[in-house]
């Protein structure tokens, strides 16, 4: 056996080959599987956002601070009866985009969405009025930065209601979304942040 330090041997594993040992473990990788990862680009943060599936679905509970690390490609639920607060991290182009659907019905206070410092949002959100077969359409205005979900009038009536935004520029949010509402109908979108 040939020994370059502690953690690194070349012995004979069963009697007749001759393996790589690191720290005591033989490696049995081929060479194309160790240089799988040759020319990627991605962070190892980066490989665990995309292919983790454990945490798909994240509790907003009262307040949350999306960020992208934690929450890109996540659907955020509105959890909290006394209303989830998020949110967005500065949008800078990055294409981050996060789900927030209605798990609970708030019973009090809104499920609120906005942005942090000066970013906007631009966009449209859709909602099933309560009269028969209406749906309006609410579309963002050059200020809009938070979406409020009043619990009646501008949505958070059904569970299931949906808001997806998606860091499109620096400094703005696309988003979209499906709602339900009471009432008579209004826009959910205000400047309320800058």
């Amino acid at each position: 056996m040939t020994t370059f330090n502690n953690d690194v041997d070349i012995a004979s594993h069963d009697g007749s080959a001759v393996g790589l040992k690191l720290a005591g473990t033989l490696i049995t990788s081929t060479a194309a599987e160790l240089n799988i990862m040759d020319g990627v680009l991605a962070t190892a943060a980066e490989i665990n956002r995309a292919a983790d599936v454990s945490t798909r679905l994240i509790a907003a509970g009262g307040t949350l601070a999306v960020t992208v690390l934690a929450h890109d490609g996540k659907t955020i639920a509105l959890d909290t009866a006394a209303g989830s607060v998020c949110t967005l991290p500065s949008a800078t182009g990055s294409g981050a985009r996060f789900k927030f659907v209605i798990t609970v019905i708030a019973t009090s206070n809104s499920h609120i969405v906005k942005v942090t410092t000066t970013d906007i949002m631009v966009g449209t959100i859709n909602s099933a009025a309560d009269d028969a077969d209406a749906t309006r359409g609410w579309i963002t205005a050059a200020t809009s930065d938070t979406i409020t979900l009043n619990r009646s009038t501008t949505g958070s009536v059904t569970r299931g209601e949906w808001i997806e935004c998606e860091d499109i520029l620096s400094g703005v949010w696309a988003v979209r979304g499906m709602t339900t509402s009471t009432g008579t109908e209004a826009t959910p979108f205000s400047a309320t942040v800058s």
